[in-house]
């Protein structure tokens, strides 16, 4: 150690003259960071501590942007198409649903108050079938619905609310009295009749996909509630030209609604003049509870008030608790990194205990010993966190590159949204979140080193110079 400490450094070490935190401190503390041949072990340890808490503040940074991105998006889709507050009806239909729309309105806090038809159906297309929910909206609150509305990505809403022939297109499954099934309202004639004025659907890309679907030709409904007649109730079969499709960006919602003017949906579903529900959007979610007594005075009649958070409580729940487990589980990789600088200044006050008797014989207090190693695995934490911080952030903001450029080099899907709902990987970084873990983590680098510290403050000169 002494052949590159100078005098002047020495004399500063004297008691004394010594300030807290002096440059002779940092410079041995930066000479105890840097490697030589013989301390070979030693460096590796501490690099290997500075990459522990880069990859650990990155990661957790990362891993909460994600899962923040998740909740947020999903919450906008979900809400986005669903509304934040559901107006059934009580004791009576909604046949007044239009009036009661305009005075809730009113209401403030309210945006949009949307009456709606929904139903079930089967929907089939070129190839195959699948489930489909049916939801009749007016075209000016189609349009109002900007998940939708805003997201065409073939053809257009204008003209949605167009009126047709009520029976064009529509094949009536009949059973008779023998068993036997005929389909009625399929013949040539009929069609060819109707075909300009069959009103049109809006459906989503990926149906679109999945039952190779183009824009303009025909999608097929069918739904169990059809005619009755004196043998029962008759599934009704109908089709219905695809006049728009749709990308809201969540892949099951993109496979799953059809859209339908509302007149033809009442008569569909067998709901002439009423409607199902009226679903209402807010400025603020969170803010039902203080919203719903408001609804209930406009609303002039007894209806049952359902916010989001009943009808999302368990999604949103198992979303929330899988995020805190996340934290949890990667905040050990910060607790390891911490260890890792223990061990290693453990090891170098060992191997320096020979420099650590000298300066004490020349004059250093315990406390000038105990900040140098503080130093030492302190520049650790410090560093390794910036680092991480960095990382973390660099990764985020490019997280859907590096996912596409992983797909290209592995040839895999690495991000398929029909299992991960969402069509990119979202990204949302709270800042409170983030000076959260940047402060864990700076508070537990400089934990770690406070042991070893004062452990190396506490050597006793006499002990370390006998073998020297």
């Amino acid at each position: 150690m002494s052949d590159t400490i100078s005098s002047t450094a020495v004399r500063d070490a004297l008691p004394g003259k010594t300030k807290p935190f002096a440059s002779f401190e940092w410079m041995l503390a930066r000479r105890y960071l840097g490697s030589r041949r013989k301390e070979t072990f030693i460096s590796v340890i501490s690099v290997i501590s500075f990459v522990g808490i880069m990859l650990g503040v990155a990661t957790l940074i990362i891993v909460m942007a994600v899962m923040n991105g998740f909740r947020t998006e999903l919450l906008d889709r979900i809400l986005g198409i669903n509304g934040h507050l559901i107006v059934s009806p009580v004791h009576s239909e909604l046949t007044d649903y239009d009036a009661l729309a305009k005075r809730i309105e009113t209401v403030d806090g309210v945006t949009i108050a949307l009456p709606l038809v929904e139903g079930e159906v089967l929907a089939s297309g070129g190839k195959g079938g699948s489930g489909a929910r049916v939801r009749g909206l007016r075209e000016a609150d189609i349009k109002r619905l900007a998940i939708v509305g805003n997201n065409i990505k073939q053809g257009t809403l204008d003209g949605f609310d167009a009126a047709g022939n009520d029976d064009a297109g529509e094949e009536e499954v009949i059973v008779d009295e023998n068993g036997e099934i005929t389909i009625a309202g399929d013949d040539e004639e009929g069609a060819s009749a109707g075909e300009e004025s069959r009103p049109g659907v809006a459906i989503g890309i990926r149906m679109a996909e999945n039952l190779n679907i183009r824009l303009g030709e025909d999608i097929t409904l069918i739904t169990p509630e059809g005619n009755v007649s004196a043998v029962g109730v008759s599934p009704r079969v109908k089709s219905y030209p695809v006049t728009a499709i749709f990308e809201m960006g969540m892949a099951e919602y993109d496979g799953l609604f059809v859209f339908l003017p509302l007149k033809e949906a009442q008569l569909y579903f067998n709901q002439e003049d009423q409607v199902s529900v009226i679903e209402l959007f807010l400025n603020d979610p969170d803010a039902v509870d203080e919203v719903k007594p408001l609804v209930e005075a406009a609303a002039e009649r007894p209806v049952l008030l359902t916010d989001w958070r009943q009808r999302n409580l368990t999604f949103f729940q198992a979303l929330e608790v899988e995020r805190n487990v996340m934290f949890i589980i990667l905040t050990l990789i910060l607790l390891v990194a911490a260890l890792n600088i223990i061990s290693g200044l453990f090891m170098l006050v060992k191997d320096k205990g020979g420099d650590i008797a000298i300066l004490r014989t020349m004059g250093a207090t315990r406390g000038t010993v105990m900040r140098i190693f503080l130093i030492t695995g302190s520049s650790i934490g410090v560093f390794g966190t910036i680092a991480g911080f960095a990382l973390g952030l660099l990764f985020c903001f490019n997280i859907n590159g590096i996912k596409d450029f992983v797909s290209w080099m592995s040839g895999a899907n690495v991000w398929d949204p029909t299992v991960r709902f969402l069509t990119d990987i979202p990204i949302s970084i709270d800042p409170g979140e983030t000076v959260m873990v940047v402060g864990m983590a700076l508070g537990l680098s400089l934990l770690a080193t406070i042991f070893p510290a004062w452990r190396a403050a506490r050597l006793d000169p006499v002990e370390a110079l006998r073998y020297e």
